[in-house]
């Protein structure tokens, strides 16, 4: 009875019925009425939906969440409210469709019609071309790349409205590298020049080696290990062995906090932009380039502000303890990750000892966590090197060096420190310190019932609840023609990582307590860490005024750079993707080894391995049967002879198309 009264008590608060003394009846009206909302960030992180009346913060049924709709930050939907045992009985919000796109600013090709214009978005979000008035042309030519303001983007989602905008700027010709390199800034948001205030900011600031209240660190070997191309290094290491046997692992990062000062215009800057984007040919940075690559970059030979970690490892290089002081540091050496490599594997050059000693303390801590709850997961990348006209010349698969991994791991563990440093005061204390956490939440138990019936066709067994279970096929998949293929769908099976003020942990690695710390020359959240543990580190219990200030803003913090951080994952993709793109134009009609790599209604994706580029072959350009797509079995299937297809199935391929405008590249099977 008492949960019969709960049931009617939410549903009167939801108003989907009325009580009137001991009798309820159905609001008719409000199962007419159309629920509204925005889609956003939640406190936590997670992707919510205020509701447009009364602002409530309201979750998103699980099941829905990712599979039925792509949502993101700024979508207004429709929805209905629904009892959901995912939230512990709290009611949420099952997505009935999406009104409009909440973008507003686009990318498209220009189609002259005299009288007036159409624009074809590049954006698969807005589904039908945008009208543009004659007197909005701005001088576009019939072909053109242009950027566009949508001015009734209400209207996106409605098949019975026409969707009306105007030319902001001509890009150039549609298909031409320069231009889609301008539309991929334009569509992402994309500006380097900074305004003239942070500008002259920037240009105020000198190097300052005040050493009150720093650990002194520039008789030490401490070196930077980084990217041959790398111009900004925001980390550095050192190691040391103590007379116990004990070992202490520094990790030293760039001082950023200490030049960039809070909402100051630079800082304010940093924040909208909330981390650097590296496009193929082009780095947009998050500071200014006289901070990122000089003041603040720990350069060879020269005195550094910085903060560092003192991580003590036992003999077997378990952790120990740590500590965390402000520091001033002089980089021995800048090596390349070949150049440490080639040392690692020599033992003989620079330094040989010291990084013969941290390549061993690295294997070991990374064997330590993966024997925890960390998932393994090996990614591929590529880089590009081009001819002397600047056109794509070679694709390279990245080769991930021992000594990639082992700056990695350090990373990783400095991070970690940070993170319990804030959970020891605070619980020593015993009161709460507001901080940033780098979470990752549990997969979406959809797609990983999906996963799950997907490996069963390479003869696999999996149990979607049990990351024991996941592991284990992480590690039999190792060195199989189906390992990248099945590495990638797991990735994409995987939550988003991101940033929030609510620890619920980071599933992949497996660690209870994570967050950024060691990037704050391209990342603004690992910025404000380094801001918060300064204070707390200060000024110990007497914290009242930062904890209230922080407990104010960081939400917000945390949000922009979720979602700034997404939005250059995806410029990024897109710049490799149109590299890509040029590079396979030059070989139409050349034959190559590829894999399957997904199967759709239309046809399937295959990716040559040896430069990771991926097209489609759909089942109308395959002339010896009609094939038709298994949903359950995951397989397309002739109907005549019976050929069958499967994901992780080596094919030979012949390059027929590549539409450059839409990065869009098209094989068909030799």
């Amino acid at each position: 009875m008492e949960t019969l009264k709960k049931e009617l008590r939410e549903l009167v608060k939801e108003n989907r019925i009325t009580k009137e003394k001991k009798y309820y009846s159905l609001n008719y009206d409000t199962l007419k009425q159309k629920i509204t909302g925005e889609v956003d960030f939640g406190k936590d992180g997670r992707i919510i939906i205020i509701d447009s009346d009364s602002k409530q913060h309201i979750n998103i049924l699980k099941n829905k969440e990712a599979n039925t709709f792509r949502l993101n930050v700024g979508d207004k939907v429709e929805y209905r409210p629904v009892r959901s045992t995912d939230y512990k009985g709290e009611t949420a919000a099952e997505i009935l469709q999406v009104l409009n796109t909440g973008k507003k600013f686009i990318t498209g090709k220009f189609e002259n019609h005299q009288s007036y214009g159409l624009v074809f978005p590049d954006s698969r979000e807005i589904k039908k071309e945008i009208i543009v008035s004659s007197d909005d042309f701005k001088n576009a030519l019939d072909g053109d790349k242009v950027y566009l303001e949508i001015l009734n983007p209400d209207d996106s989602r409605d098949e019975f409205s026409d969707l009306r905008g105007k030319i902001i700027e001509v890009l150039g010709k549609s298909g031409d590298r320069s231009t889609e390199e301008k539309s991929i800034m334009r569509k992402f948001n994309l500006v380097k020049a900074f305004p003239k205030d942070v500008e002259r900011e920037a240009k105020s600031i000198e190097i300052n080696y005040d050493i009150n209240d720093r650990v002194d660190l520039r008789d030490k070997i401490i070196f930077t290990i980084d990217p041959e191309d790398a111009k900004d290094f925001d980390d550095a290491v050192s190691v040391e062995k103590n007379e116990d046997g004990t070992f202490i692992l520094g990790v030293h990062i760039a001082d950023v906090s200490h030049y960039v000062r809070e909402n100051t215009p630079l800082d304010k800057e940093a924040l909208r932009r909330a981390t650097s984007v590296y496009l193929v040919k082009n780095v947009i940075p998050m500071l200014p380039e006289k901070l990122s690559n000089g003041v603040c970059s720990l350069r060879p030979n020269e005195d550094s502000l910085t903060f560092s970690i003192f991580i003590t490892l036992t003999k077997r290089f378990a952790l120990k303890s740590f500590e965390i002081k402000k520091s001033i540091i002089n980089s021995k050496r800048r090596f390349s990750y070949e150049e440490a490599q080639n040392i690692i594997d020599t033992k003989k050059g620079d330094y040989a000892e010291e990084l013969q000693l941290m390549y061993k303390m690295s294997k070991s801590i990374t064997l330590s966590r993966l024997k925890d709850e960390s998932l393994d997961f090996d990614s591929n990348e590529v880089r590009f090197t081009f001819t002397k006209k600047g056109e794509v010349d070679e694709i390279i698969v990245k080769e991930r060096l021992e000594s990639m991994r082992l700056i990695e791991e350090f990373m990783l563990l400095a991070n970690k420190c940070a993170t319990l440093y804030v959970k020891e005061i605070s619980k020593k204390n015993e009161m709460h310190y507001p901080f940033i956490y780098r979470v990752h939440d549990i997969p979406n138990k959809e797609k990983m019932k999906e996963l799950s019936e997907f490996v069963k066709q390479f003869g696999y067994t999996i149990n979607p609840d049990d990351k024991n279970s996941l592991r284990k096929l992480l590690t039999e998949i190792k060195g199989k023609p189906e390992e990248f293929i099945i590495n990638n769908l797991l990735i994409r099976s995987m939550a988003k990582a991101i940033y929030t003020t609510k620890n619920i942990g980071h599933y992949g690695l497996g660690f209870k307590d994570y967050t950024h710390f060691t990037s704050p020359i391209r990342r603004y959240p690992d910025l404000v860490v380094h801001r918060l543990l300064h204070e707390y580190i200060k000024s110990g219990k007497d914290v009242h005024k930062f904890t209230e200030h922080y407990k104010i803003v960081l939400p917000e913090i945390c949000k922009q750079s979720s979602i700034m951080e997404q939005n250059a994952e995806q410029a990024e993709r897109e710049s490799i993707k149109l590299m890509q793109g040029e590079y396979i134009s030059k070989h139409i009609g050349d034959v190559f080894e590829g894999i399957v790599s997904g199967i759709m209604q239309f046809g399937m994706f295959v990716e040559i391995m040896d430069i990771l580029v991926e097209g489609m072959i759909r089942f109308r350009d395959i002339e010896d049967d009609y094939y038709e797509y298994d949903e359950k079995r995951h397989i397309a299937f002739g109907r005549r002879r019976h050929k069958v297809f499967q994901a992780g199935q080596k094919v030979k391929i012949k390059v027929i198309r590549v539409n450059k405008e839409n990065k869009k590249i098209d094989f068909a099977l030799v």
